[in-house]
Formats: structure tokens, C-alpha cells, sequence
């Protein structure tokens, strides 16, 4: 059971940043897609980096696990994501195309513009080592490229094992808010790193195993809502890339783009998730840049217990 709490929380824990609460002012919560995505597109990357995760990085980790629950800030400056450090960040489509029972951009007919960035937990990043494959996604309420927002942008956080696979394409798993563990000798290898986050970061927020999707749910409502439990996204059945490196796999070329399924369930049935395919995420540009690994920040929605599923 301790194992299972210091993998869990690789999960929780996407970075922390070099900035407080109270130092970030109302204004950058109001930016546009356009804001964000420009400034991840900034300092595109021509090598692909390697960013090592660091016991000797996690001193202040505590306030910056609270601040990555706090601040609902688009854009810092820069900082380490401790337990992620490697992505590539993809701009796109979230369209919810069938009627389902849930509330604000889960409702048929919604659509937003996204801003993604995939990554592998710890620092493997090359097929033939075992990879826990993340997904964050951030939520913009309009098509409008430039409008600013009214309100924070609505952040997901997506996982395919937390204790890693062995996986030879991003594109083979499905990754889930509430994603299953595996033991491996990666997570063994840095129990250390994972206990000293694992300790800090169950102290900032409870249930870290989960994600919840209220920031979705939420998005545009005033009352009524209703929430998924459980939300899984499937790159949609194309030919694999083989590529060593993920970002490599994942690059968007030519005019191509890479598209997900999104499912959302609420019950078990049978001992089994009744998923619900309710629309597609679909990624049209792609960079490997120091914002997207460094600037770029979603916010971890804090547990809940009064959500109305």
C-alpha cells in the first residue's frame, strides 16, 4: 500500500513554480488562446532536451505542490515540473458531438479550443523502457483564438499507469483521470524521489489517485451540474510511427492531425466502467519548446466531495 501511495502521486504532481499566489496578478488568469499557445510556440526546441528528474530539486516542494492546486495561471515564469519533466504541447478541437447527461463543455454540442501537452512521468522518454505516458489538456470556452477569458481556463489530467508500461507507441494506451498501477523497476529504481513528493504532496491535497472533472463540468454553467466520475481519452485507430522518443512519435506533419476519443463514465456494471464515447480531442500543431516544458502550467483541481454525479 505504501507503493502504491508514492506512485499515485507521480500523478498528482505535474511541477511546481517559481512564483506565489499572491505575487500573480487577476490579469493572468485573463489571457487568450492566442496568449498561451504563442508564448508555447516562443522557444521551440530544434534537439529534443532531456530534463532529469532531481532529489536535490525538491526543497520548497511543499508551497509549490499548494501553489499547483492555487493558481489558476496560465503562464508562469519559468519553472521545473518535477514529476513530468519531458513533453511535447499540441494546440486543437475538444467537440463533444453525442447527448450524454453531463453539464458545461461535456454537453453535445460544445466546443473549445485546447492547448495539450503529453508527456512521460520521471525521464524516460525512448520506447524499450518502461513509460507512464501523462496527458494535461487546458480548455479555452470559445473558437475565438483572441478572445480573453472570463474566467480561468478548465484543466484535465490524464495518465495510462502510473507505475509505467512497456509500451512501444503513446498511441497503444488509453490514459484515464483515475489510471491503474503496475509495479516496475523504474518506480523501484526512484522510490526515494516518489516518497519525498509523495509525503508533500498527500499534505496539500487528498484522493491524489484521482483527478476530478469539475472544471469541465462547471465550464459556462451556473447551476446544475453534473459531473463524470470518470473521463479516458484513445488515439483513434491510424498507422503507428515508430519513432524511439514519443515526441517524435507524436509530431504533427504535413497538414496531419492526431485525433483522441473522449469517454466518460460514471457506474460499474458488472465490474466493468460503463464508458460513453462523447466526442474527439483533435490535435492540428505540435512543438517541443522550453515553454511547453518549463512555462506552460496547469492547474490540479483540489478534491471535492460535494460534486453531483
Amino acid at each position: 500500500m505504501k507503493l502504491l501511495l508514492l506512485i499515485t502521486v507521480l500523478f498528482s504532481f505535474s511541477g511546481c513554480a517559481t512564483k506565489t499566489l499572491s505575487d500573480t496578478a487577476e490579469s493572468d488568469y485573463k489571457t487568450s488562446f492566442n496568449d498561451v499557445w504563442n508564448q508555447v510556440k516562443s522557444d521551440e526546441l530544434k534537439q529534443l532536451p532531456l530534463n532529469e528528474i532531481s532529489f536535490f530539486k525538491l526543497g520548497s516542494l511543499l508551497a509549490n505542490s499548494q501553489r499547483t492546486l492555487d493558481n489558476h495561471a496560465d503562464i508562469l515564469e519559468p519553472f521545473e515540473k518535477l514529476a513530468h519533466p519531458n513533453g511535447i504541447c499540441f494546440k486543437g478541437i475538444w467537440e463533444i458531438e453525442s447527448k450524454n447527461i453531463y453539464s458545461g463543455y461535456f454537453k453535445k454540442g460544445s466546443k473549445a479550443l485546447l492547448v495539450a501537452r503529453a508527456s512521460t512521468a520521471m525521464s524516460n522518454t525512448q520506447s524499450g523502457a518502461t513509460r507512464a505516458f501523462g496527458f494535461a489538456g487546458k480548455l479555452f470556452p470559445t473558437l475565438n483564438s483572441t478572445k480573453q477569458n472570463t474566467q480561468p481556463s478548465a484543466n484535465f489530467f490524464l495518465i495510462d499507469n502510473l507505475g509505467g508500461t512497456d509500451a512501444l507507441h503513446y498511441t497503444d494506451v488509453a490514459l484515464s483521470n483515475e489510471p491503474s498501477v503496475s509495479f516496475s523497476f523504474e518506480v523501484l529504481k526512484n522510490i526515494l524521489y516518489a516518497l519525498k513528493v509523495s509525503k508533500i504532496f498527500s499534505s496539500a491535497d487528498k484522493n491524489p489517485g484521482i483527478r476530478q472533472l469539475y472544471e469541465i463540468s462547471e465550464l459556462g454553467e451556473s447551476d446544475h451540474v453534473i459531473t463524470p466520475k470518470w473521463m479516458k481519452i484513445e488515439a483513434i485507430d491510424s498507422k503507428k510511427v515508430d519513432e524511439k522518443d514519443f515526441r517524435n512519435e507524436l509530431r504533427i506533419k504535413n497538414g496531419e492531425k492526431l485525433i483522441f476519443n473522449i469517454f466518460v463514465a460514471s457506474k460499474i456494471v458488472d465490474e466493468k466502467k460503463e464508458w460513453q464515447n462523447i466526442g474527439t480531442i483533435t490535435l492540428d500543431d505540435s512543438v517541443v519548446s522550453q515553454s511547453c516544458d518549463h512555462r506552460l502550467h496547469f492547474h490540479h483541481p483540489k478534491w471535492r466531495d460535494d460534486l453531483n454525479y
